[in-house]
């Protein structure tokens, strides 16, 4: 009996993959990093082909791990870091260069030039977004005009383009299907979330070909067929890694939301059926879902979250492991007044502001490091608890239960100091691979593991709760003190520098 579900979750700096039971606990897990290339100031680049490589390695190892054939898998389901750009030879499988990744900051110039030509608001009322270079299609436009020779084979139908879950599905299936879902389409800025399909307005302005690009579907459906050891396993869920955590977290209702802390941080809110346009800097996105139906979310991204604890471990280097920061903050009563800015990629909502750079301010000749990293560790709840008002301002539905995952929500610290700044209660699921569990519930019930949403969110479970505990007055206080410092780092990248 097929009883087991394998969760693949391609990660911005890790391939991940989770075998879950019908029940949803964790029967073998697997995990390796994957190398990060910046080959210069501002571009982020993977090789497409190692990520592959990862995560085919890691999915043997958790099938492994689990102490089961593949046999018993029912389904396969694939989440994956969004606006990561693959394109890549039909024929041979090879990327014709390697993947840029949603951090990268090389198109800013490709993004002015959109608004120059009036196609702002064409872009917002069509796909949902704010022009960026955090999204794919300007990525695309990159690679085409200055990989030699790629834009003529791309106009033959030699070239194909994916997201990192078009790539994965493409590799799992021996190059059979050429096919995203809903959400990572609607992370492109170049599809249309009310029509449900490619926009040749920007695909025009961008110069891409429609050939070039995969086939959009449901989230939960039967995409096709992977092999394992001689069987046969249909992949039958897929989602971007935000809208998966949405529905691992079971917020299949309008006005629900849950915050990733992650690499970057992600507030989603499921808006229900009608797409929610922002008047403060959000963005509107399609939520995963099973069925046929869509659903929309509204959300905001800060793409520095958890990431700024990596940078004082492997760049300042004034800690050892990242889970000692929680500790380290601790040890002070606050951060003496410093405030970090961790705007190292530009800041995305509510500012959308490529050319921000990172900042610390507030040093005095008392400050410790200590005080840095509390100061870092608190920029994260700041990112977010300006997320959470803006969405709060464009809904007029308050956030009294924010459900948090990802890897820095088991920082206790965090949480509670979230928690004041938000001014409400801060959840933690007691299963915290939300992201991988949202795609296997995806394929589940797409090959009936599981039988309906209800059945799942009747599943979910509280493992920490935090509490609000800071007073009004304090809570303004530092909220304005951040919103201080977030200006002295915004269009800091000099003109020349730019993209």
């Amino acid at each position: 009996m097929r009883r087991y579900i394998l969760a693949l979750d391609q990660g911005t700096t890790s391939c991940r993959a989770i075998v879950f039971d019908r029940e949803q606990r964790i029967a073998g897990l697997a995990q390796r990093e994957f190398t990060q290339h910046f080959p210069r100031e501002g571009w982020v680049e993977h090789d497409a082909t190692e990520i592959w490589e990862c995560q085919r390695a890691v999915m043997l190892e958790s099938i492994g791990r689990a102490g089961i054939g593949p046999q018993e898998i029912a389904a396969i389901g694939i989440t994956n870091q969004r606006e990561t750009t693959v394109l890549w030879d039909r024929l041979t499988g090879k990327p014709v260069y390697n993947a840029i990744v949603w951090q990268c900051r090389r198109t800013a110039d490709t993004v002015e030039e959109l608004r120059r030509r009036g196609l702002e608001d064409h872009i917002r009322a069509v796909t949902g977004l704010v022009p960026d270079a955090y999204f794919s299609g300007t990525k695309i436009k990159w690679i085409l005009d200055n990989v030699p020779g790629v834009r003529e084979r791309a106009q033959r139908g030699e070239v194909l383009f994916g997201t990192v879950d078009t790539w994965l599905l493409w590799n799992l299936t021996g190059g059979a299907v050429h096919a995203t879902d809903r959400t990572n389409a609607s992370r492109t800025m170049l599809y249309d979330i009310r029509k449900l399909d490619w926009d040749d307005t920007l695909l025009e302005a961008l110069g891409i070909p429609r050939r070039i690009l995969p086939q959009v579907r449901p989230s939960s459906e039967i995409y096709g067929c992977a092999e394992i050891e001689g069987v046969r396993i249909p992949v039958a869920g897929m989602a971007g890694d935000q809208q998966a955590a949405l529905f691992g977290q079971a917020c299949f209702e309008a006005g629900e939301a849950k915050n990733t802390y992650g690499t970057g941080c992600f507030l989603l809110m499921n808006t229900g059926e009608t797409p929610f346009e922002s008047r403060n800097g959000l963005i509107t996105t399609i939520a995963a879902g099973a069925g046929d139906g869509v659903r929309y979310a509204l959300e905001g991204s800060a793409f520095v979250g958890g990431a700024v604890i990596q940078w004082l471990r492997d760049e300042l280097r004034i800690i050892d492991d990242a889970r000692d920061a929680e500790y380290f903050a601790r040890k002070v009563p606050d951060t003496g007044g410093v405030y970090l800015v961790p705007a190292f990629t530009g800041l995305g909502a509510p500012h959308w502001d490529m050319y921000a750079r990172g900042a610390i301010l507030g040093l005095t000749r008392g400050t410790r490091r200590e005080h840095i990293i509390r100061a870092a560790e608190e920029a994260i709840a700041y990112e977010v608890a300006d997320l959470v008002e803006a969405m709060e301002a464009d809904t007029g539905m308050r956030i009294t239960d924010l459900k948090a995952d990802g890897g820095a929500s088991r920082d206790g610290f965090l949480m509670g100091f979230e928690a004041d700044m938000i001014g409400a209660r801060v959840r933690r699921p007691e299963i915290l691979e939300t992201t991988a569990l949202g795609a296997a519930y995806l394929a589940g019930l797409a090959v009936g593991v599981w039988e309906s949403e209800e059945e799942i969110r009747r599943a979910w479970r509280a493992g920490a709760e935090f509490e609000p505990a800071m007073e009004e007055s304090r809570r303004r206080e530092l909220m304005e003190g951040w919103r201080r410092a977030v200006s002295r780092s915004l269009l800091w990248a000099p003109r020349g520098e730019r993209g």
